[in-house]
Parts: structure tokens; sequence; C-alpha cells
């Protein structure tokens, strides 16, 4: 099974845009802040500096201004005034309804009605930021006083661009601006080698992971440090060692399994030729017994038959297992092997037979005969007729179909019927079968490079079971987990490998 790369790609991408994104925000928070907090400190000091000026040129030249004055006086007043401030900003003086400015031509609607009104009131000296024609302003107001305090009527307003500033602070955030790039930047490579020290030891663990999971059960991973990974890696390891006993033991089981299964069939194939000899003395003198006696006899003569059958399946099993079963492997006429199968066993009058000519495949005579015995030796004692053998092939495969018209396998025993001793039937236990003929078949087209599978036929077709052998017409190839080929049994031999 592939797994499914992510969208977002792989723990480092997200890694490296986590840390981008953190950046480009502390960055971007940072700029604004400094922006703010830059543009507030520069204003700040402009406008207080600004209005000391202000204050500072008319308590110099208010002494010399007489009262009250007429609109020429004021207009000179209010040149003094700007003459005295840096830049010669806008000054415009108002007593009563009189209005004079430093400069006649010059547009005064920059001094707000707000601001004058906040003058007259407050009595002391305010200050107003005011944007005209796109540019920002600093409108500056004070009243003039007598010198024991009384108010003259007298007010003086400047006004002096912040454009400089403004300038100066939009330069600050340019300089900011164009270091983004090279911060984040900055921030990516950062990430690439955070996330190379921190992934390292996680590719690592999942080399380990994938080794352990192709059976590599050596697999382990170097621990480093006293972190979270370093951690995970230890637990790895325990539990790879854990994993390690239990398989060692399981392994351990099983072959000890095997073993006895095997020396069990073997010891018991000699007492079992004596008894085979006997019952079939038995069998041939059961008539002239009496009728208990002979259907004792026939009775022993059945069950020591059907162990001697049990005894062989066993055996055949554990060779199985043990990878010491081999094919002897020679070009053959498949329809004419399982015509052979047919009439060997009598049932040439009982099976539909479809067998083409000419259909050679290069297999083990013997194990072609048991396989193809046993699906139709099934179908007849479990199906109903017709039983229908039909042979196919192509190019690189032959198939063997075995069909009959009975009620088909249970949903369930289509994924068990190839278990070892599994009978679908749970009422037919004392059968003729052992329960392994299935299990052989499999193993002996496994042996082949083939394989057997089982299903119904639909409804609308008749129903039935349907089983199907497929194999290679040539023979299998190397058996890649055996260093010598199929077996290593040399020419014209192969095994399974202990293959289920």
């Amino acid at each position: 099974m592939k797994l499914r790369r992510p969208r977002m790609g792989g723990l480092r991408t997200r890694l490296v845009i986590a840390f981008v994104l953190v950046a480009l925000i502390s960055t971007v928070t940072a700029t604004a802040l400094a922006y703010r907090e830059s543009r507030t400190a520069v204003l700040e000091r402009t406008q207080d500096a600004f209005q000391t000026d202000v204050r500072d040129r008319v308590d110099s030249v208010a002494p010399d201004f007489d009262m009250p004055p007429d609109v020429r006086a004021l207009t000179t007043f209010a040149d003094s005034v700007s003459s005295g401030l840096s830049g010669a900003p806008l000054v415009v003086t108002r007593y009563h309804d009189l209005v004079a400015a430093s400069d006649g031509l010059a547009d005064r609607s920059r001094i707000t009605p707000e601001l004058r009104a906040e003058v007259r009131s407050s009595g002391r000296t305010r200050f107003q930021r005011v944007e005209y024609r796109g540019e920002p302003y600093l409108v500056v107001g004070t009243p003039v006083r007598y010198e024991d305090g009384r108010d003259s009527g007298l007010e003086v307003f400047a006004v002096t661009s912040l454009l400089a500033e403004e300038e100066h602070t939009a330069a600050l955030l340019d300089s900011v601006r164009g270091g983004l790039l090279p911060v984040l930047g900055l921030a990516a490579l950062l990430a690439l080698l955070a996330a190379g020290t921190v992934l390292r030891p996680v590719r690592e663990l999942g080399r380990a992971t994938r080794r352990l999971a192709e059976g590599d059960l050596g697999s382990r991973v170097e621990v480093r440090g006293r972190d979270e990974l370093a951690r995970l890696a230890a637990d790895f390891n325990t539990t790879a060692d854990a994993l390690q006993t239990s398989v060692d033991e399981l392994r351990d089981q099983e072959a000890r399994a095997r073993r006895f299964v095997a020396d069990v069939s073997h010891e018991l194939r000699t007492p079992l030729t004596a008894m085979t000899m006997v019952t079939t003395v038995l069998d041939e003198d059961a008539a002239q017994l009496p009728s208990d006696a002979a259907r004792a006899a026939r009775t022993v003569s059945e069950e020591t038959a059907r162990l001697a059958r049990l005894v062989e399946d066993l055996m055949e099993m554990s060779r199985f297992d043990s990878g010491a079963a081999r094919l002897d492997a020679t070009e053959t006429d498949l329809a004419g092997t399982i015509r052979g199968t047919l009439e060997l066993r009598g049932w040439g009058d009982q099976v539909v037979a479809r067998l083409p000519e000419g259909v050679r495949a290069v297999v083990d005579r013997r194990r072609v005969d048991v396989a193809v015995a046993n699906l139709v030796g099934n179908a007849l004692r479990h199906g109903e007729p017709p039983v229908t053998v039909t042979l196919s092939a192509d190019a690189d495969q032959v198939t063997v179909e075995v069909t009959d018209r009975g009620p088909g396998l249970p949903p369930d025993a289509l994924s068990q019927v190839f278990d070892r001793f599994y009978k679908a039937d749970s009422a037919r236990a004392r059968s003729e079968g052992s329960g392994l003929g299935t299990a052989i078949a499999l193993e002996n087209a496994r042996l082949h490079g083939g394989t057997i599978e089982a299903a119904n036929r639909p409804a609308e077709r008749g129903g039935g079971a349907v089983f199907t052998l497929r194999l290679p017409r040539h023979r299998p190839g190397p058996d890649p987990r055996s260093p010598d080929g199929p077996g290593s049994g040399g020419p014209g031999t192969a095994t399974i490998g202990g293959t289920r």
C-alpha cells in the first residue's frame, strides 16, 4: 500500500513555512510598531519645538505692539513673527474682526474654526495637525496677553508644513521594508537548518520502521542526546527488541511444531503399513466372518485407510512448510493428464470434460494430478451434477476451471476454504476428507508459481461453486527468497519457500 502524499508537503516544508510566517508576522508587526513610534516621536518633537518657537517669537514682538491695532499693524505684527521663525511659515493674526497674514495670498482655511475656538476658550497655546491638498501641516495658535495677565483679544496662528517629517518617517519605513526580504530569507535558511536537525532522527526512525515492516527484525536506530526524539528512538529500539524476541519465540515454536508433526507422521507410517496389511487380509476374509465381525473389520479397514491418508497429507504439508517440497517439472500434455486423473479415479462418466488437445505446459504431472483430483472430488462430493472441468490456455498461462451446480460455498467459507483442516460444513467433521485437500492443492499450485481461486457462480447462470487453477505455461522463475533459485534443489526443482 502506498501512502498518499499530504497536500501541504512534508514536515520539512511545513516547518519552513511556519518559520517564514512567524518571521513575516514578527517583521511586519515590528515594522508597524517602529513606524508608528518613530512617526509619533518625530511629530511630537516638531510640534513641541514649533510651539516653543512661536510663543517665544510672539513674546519678543508683542511688547512693541500698540493696542488697539488696525489691519496695517496686524500685518506688520504677522510679518515680524513669521520672519523670526525657521522657514518663514504663514502667520495669521486676529483681533476681534480684524484679520491679517504674513502672506496675503495664502489660503487661511488651514486654520480651522475648532482650533480658533479652542484657543479663545482655553486662553492657552493649542495646536492641530491638518491635511491640505494632500500635504500635512501643523497649525499652532496662541493668545497674546498683557503683562498683568489680562486677555488682549489678539490671537496669533502659525502654519508650518510637516512634509519633511512625513518624508523622514516614510524613508524609515522604506528602509525597514527593504530589509524584509533578507530577514525572510534568513528565517527560511534557519528553518531549513532547524528542520534538518529535527528531521534527521525522524527520517532515520522512518527508515528503521520501514525495514522492520519489511522483515528486518534487527533494524535499530542510534540514540543521540536526551531530548524527546532520543526517548522516541529508545522506545523504538525497546519495541523492536521485544518484537524480535516474540517473533523468534514464535518461529521456534512453529519449527518445533513442524518437526513434531513430521516426526509423528513418519513414526506412524510403519505401524500404519502393518495395520493396512492386516486390514487388507480382514477385507478379503470379511465375507466368511459373522456379520458383526465383518462389519467391525470393514470399519477398521476404512478408518485405517482414512488414517493413512491423513498421515500422508500431514507429511506432505510438513514438506511444504519445511521447504523440502520439489517440482519434477517436465513438458506435459495437460489434456491427457487431466483425462488420466478422471479415468484413474473412475470419474470419467460423472464429469463433463472440455479438454482441447495441444495444451502443453512445463509442470509436475503428479502435483497437477493431486490438485485437479482434489477440486473434482470436492465438487462431486459436495456439489451437484453436472460437474464440469474446462481447460484453456493463453501464451503465458493455463487455466483449469472446475464447476458444479450445487448450492455453492457460504460467503464466510470463500476466504477460508483453503485453510488447513477447514470444513465448510461442521456437520461433516467425520467425512472422508481430512480438511487438508484444498490446502495441499493450493500449495501445489503455488509451488508452480500459480494459484487457485474459489468463487460462486451467479444464480442467473445456474449457481454452484467455481474453483479456478491457474498455472504458468513455462518453468517458474527463481524464488527471490532463495539464494539458489526455486527450492535450491538443482535443475528441474522448485520450492514454495514457506509461502501461505
